[in-house]
Order: structure tokens, then sequence, then C-alpha cells
């Protein structure tokens, strides 16, 4: 028994002996994850603590109701309530139809014989990811305004009436959904096309021989192979579904569409930085990461329990 606890020391001694530098190079990201990622954590109790910035949290008491005070005044505030919804409809809009996009692209491209024009193709969706959302609303500003817009100049000279793409809530956010697939579907593409690459290709040589055609292929061998890279990345985005970018919203945003555009990181900005108001926008914050959390968690059981891998 000694012998055997000797002899998995030395291994251990060993493998340290090999690999040491691995672990030296691990330690600066590991540390910078612990002091900017976990230590800033106990700075959540200012969600059950009063409001108050000069002091630490931890120094402070409770706030009222046991501490849920914070929360209670988010969900009895209306602002709070259609952020909450917008949050949830634009992030599900951008789910239904910007998640196949970049699955569609990517199956499009893969079936070019053409590997040149491929290549430029390629190039050309993904170089709108990156563009600033700044730049992209000042381009859509001189696309898409009511009457001074590139666009609606043109229908207006075939005859037709002008579409207010920003000024009708409506219209805004078939351009919020339209433009976020502009600019994202290139860029996730990459990921579908390597996962392509990984497929056999002696399973395309036998479906071809079984008389498959190109479309039967694509079903039958391409998105089976893509399955598991759809999965994960699903199971990602359902993760993310009470999460909001604050630049997008806010910067395509005007007074014509607030009931709209206006999301949960607007109303944060609007209420912690503006309004002074620091424990009630951690309040909100956190439930937000919370739901997150649950959603991530939830849908990665759920991909478990239908056999496939998910992301732990």
């Amino acid at each position: 028994m000694q012998d055997l606890r000797q002899l998995k020391r030395n291994s251990t001694v060993n493998y340290l002996k090999r690999y040491w530098t691995l672990y030296l190079l691990l330690a600066l990201p590991v540390a910078f994850i612990i002091i900017f990622r976990y230590f800033p954590m106990a700075y959540i109790l200012s969600a059950f603590k009063i409001n108050n910035i000069l002091h630490p949290p931890w120094e402070l008491p409770w706030a009222k109701n046991n501490g849920f005070e914070w929360f209670i005044k988010a969900f009895n505030n209306r602002d709070f309530l259609y952020a909450l919804r917008n949050t949830i409809t634009l992030n599900l809009l951008d789910l239904l139809l910007g998640f196949p996009a970049p699955i569609l692209l990517a199956l499009l491209l893969n079936e070019l014989t053409f590997k040149r024009f491929k290549r430029i193709t390629q190039t050309i969706v993904y170089l709108p990811h990156f563009l600033s959302w700044i730049i992209i609303s000042g381009l859509a500003v001189r696309l898409l305004a009511q009457h001074e817009g590139l666009v609606n100049i043109v229908l207006q000279r075939m005859g037709l009436n002008p579409i207010p793409f920003l000024n009708t809530p409506g219209t805004w956010i078939a351009s919020y959904v339209s433009l976020g697939i502009w600019k994202e579907a290139g860029w996730n593409t990459i990921i579908y096309l390597a996962a392509i690459t990984a497929i056999n290709p002696e399973l395309y040589e036998a479906a071809a021989v079984d008389g498959a055609s190109r479309l039967r292929r694509i079903w039958h061998v391409t998105l089976p192979g893509l399955r598991p890279t759809i999965i994960v990345l699903l199971i990602m985005s359902l993760g993310r579904i009470l999460g909001s970018e604050f630049d997008r919203p806010f910067a395509l945003s005007n007074r014509l569409v607030t009931s709209v555009s206006n999301v949960i990181s607007i109303f944060v900005y609007e209420y912690g930085l503006k309004g002074m108001q620091f424990s009630l926008s951690n309040a909100v914050g956190l439930f937000q990461s919370v739901i997150g959390v649950f959603f991530l968690i939830g849908a990665n059981s759920l991909a478990k329990r239908y056999g496939e891998r998910g992301i732990w």
C-alpha cells in the first residue's frame, strides 16, 4: 500500500516537472478571472442593502422587506416591466429569425463549387461584424429614414409610398432584427463551416452512390453532422434570453419607438447611472443573470435528456 502511494506521488511529481510551464501560463488568466470576475461579486450584496455608494455593501444595513426592497420596487416599476417585455420580445425574434440564418448561409456556401467565389463571399458577409452599432445606426438612418433615406427615395420614384422603417414600433422591430441578422450572420457562419469540414467525406460519397440528391445529402449528412454544434450554440443563446445589448437598441432607438426599444440594459442605464439608484439597477442585473443561468441549465438538461452532449 505504501509503495502504491509512493508510486502515485512520484508520478504526480514527474507530471508537474514535465508540464509546469503550462500551469505557469495558466496562472495569469486564472488570476485575472479571480481578481476581476469573482472579487467584484461581493458587490452583489448591494442589491439587498440600502442604496449608498459611499460605503462597501457589507458595511451597510439590509434594505426593507428582508432585503428584497429593490426587487419589489423593480417589479412595481412600469418602466421595468416594459423593458422586460421588450427584452424578451426582441431576443426571441433574434433567436427565431437570427439563429437559423448562419446555418442556412453555411449550407449555401458549402455547396458552392467555385472556391475563390466562396472565399470572397464569405469575407464579404462577415465584414459587418467588425462595424460598431454606432456606425450601423448612422448607415441605417441614411438608408432607411422616412423622407431622406435612400431606400424611401427609390420607393417614391417608383411610385410607392415611403415606409417608416425607424419611426413606428412594428417596422422598427423588423429593422432591428434585420440589421442584427445582417451584422452577425456571416461571423457565426464561420463556426458552422468549420464544423462541416469535420464531417467525413466518405459519408457524402456513400450517399451519392446510393443516388441521394444534393438536398438529400444536406438533410441526411450535413445537418446531422452540424447537430452537436447547433445544440451547443442554441443552449448558449437560450442562456442569453434575458440578456440585452446596450449599444444596439440605444443607437437605433428614437423617441417615436421607445415603447419597444427600451430594454433592460437601457433601464439599468437610466435608473442606475442617471438616477443614481445603484441598488435598484444591481437588483435588476442580478435578476437578469439568475434567470439566464436557469435557462442555461434547463436547456442543457433538456439536450442531455434527448441524447445530446450539451455544454458540460
